[in-house]
């Protein structure tokens, strides 16, 4: 229970929440935090911030403080990977610990979010993160609540969760195989290499091998075999996946013995991109979009391969929400929705 009273009156009480001190642009925060005992000297600095009466607050059985609150949430939902901070204003914060994948499970996040006078806040599912950042917020909105919505937000937690957690990005080797008779020949120049590259190496993983190959299949299979004979746990295609007679790379993959996990996505650019498996080796097939487009398919599925993260047939149609690249004048990826999956 609340019980209001006129701050002259508050010195040797302790204050029921905390209260926010806002200088715009400059500051804000708790200038005074929940259980804080009202000093005389408190007075003008109270009333500096309007408050001109104080709370006082006495729970009663079966009713919990947004403080206490919200870090029982924080520790039902949370998985690996994840620092939780001490409630400010409320609200805990999940921080990464580690640079790596971030992963929300959509449904049980919406579960949570439907019990009323509760919120968890979320950064995208398969959000790119970085050790220290923040990747998700909890509170409930009123100053307490009754304990049975903190004990059902709980229970989601238990039954569906954890609803967050960081999957570490590990450094892989990959390999490089580059297809055309065109650049084999010397006609083109090839970039798609370097492009390719220069994505891996930002991931923290090396490229050990490249090799250029004419449209022929038993040629690509050929090296996609060298390759992961060689030890390249992941070999990314460039080009010859369209409807062209003369594309043969997706012809070349399955020679080698991999399975096509899938080839198509309601991606764009990307939508002819290619996923396959020849043992524990992971092959991604990337059209020859990855040359003109910054952002791809590839970069929608390499964290994820890094990140030892499956990807089945079944992830694929739920790109389609935000699969659309709306090729920005500053390209900001990876901070936007461009293929999270809505």
């Amino acid at each position: 229970m609340l019980k209001k009273i006129k701050v002259e009156e508050a010195v040797g009480l302790k204050l029921a929440h905390d209260h926010t001190q806002i200088l715009p642009g400059k500051y804000k925060g708790a200038r005074f935090r929940r259980g804080h005992v009202v000093r005389k000297s408190d007075l003008p600095k109270l009333l500096d911030l309007g408050k001109k009466a104080v709370y006082v607050l006495t729970l009663d059985p079966g009713e919990v403080h947004e403080d206490d609150a919200a870090r029982r949430m924080a520790r039902a939902v949370a998985g690996r990977n994840l620092k939780l901070a001490a409630p400010r204003e409320g609200k805990v914060d999940f921080i990464a610990k580690t640079f790596g994948l971030l992963k929300i499970k959509v449904g049980a996040l919406e579960k949570f979010n439907r019990v009323g006078a509760i919120m968890l806040s979320t950064r995208h599912n398969h959000s790119i993160v970085r050790a220290g950042d923040v990747v998700a917020g909890t509170r409930i909105t009123p100053l307490f609540i009754r304990e049975s919505k903190v004990t059902r937000a709980e229970e989601i937690g238990g039954r569906l969760g954890p609803i967050i957690e960081v999957v570490p990005i590990r450094p892989k080797r990959i390999g490089i195989l580059v297809t055309g008779s065109e650049i084999l020949e010397g006609l083109i120049q090839d970039r798609s290499a370097g492009i390719v590259a220069g994505k891996a190496e930002a991931l923290g993983s090396k490229v050990t091998r490249t090799a250029v190959v004419t449209d022929d299949p038993s040629l690509i299979a050929d090296e996609i075999g060298r390759m992961k004979k060689a030890g390249c746990q992941v070999i990314v295609t460039t080009g010859g996946l369209s409807v062209d007679p003369d594309d043969v790379t997706l012809s070349g993959i399955r020679r080698s013995g991999a399975e096509i996990v899938f080839y198509g996505t309601p991606v764009l650019p990307g939508a002819m991109f290619a996923y396959a498996r020849l043992g524990k080796t992971v092959i991604l097939g990337t059209p020859a979009c990855v040359v003109h487009d910054p952002v791809t398919a590839l970069d929608v599925f390499l964290p994820r391969v890094l990140a030892d993260d499956p990807v089945c047939a079944e992830d694929v149609a739920p790109l389609g929400h935000g699969g659309l690249c709306l090729r920005c004048a500053v390209c900001r990826y990876p901070v936007c929705p461009f293929g999270k999956g809505g």
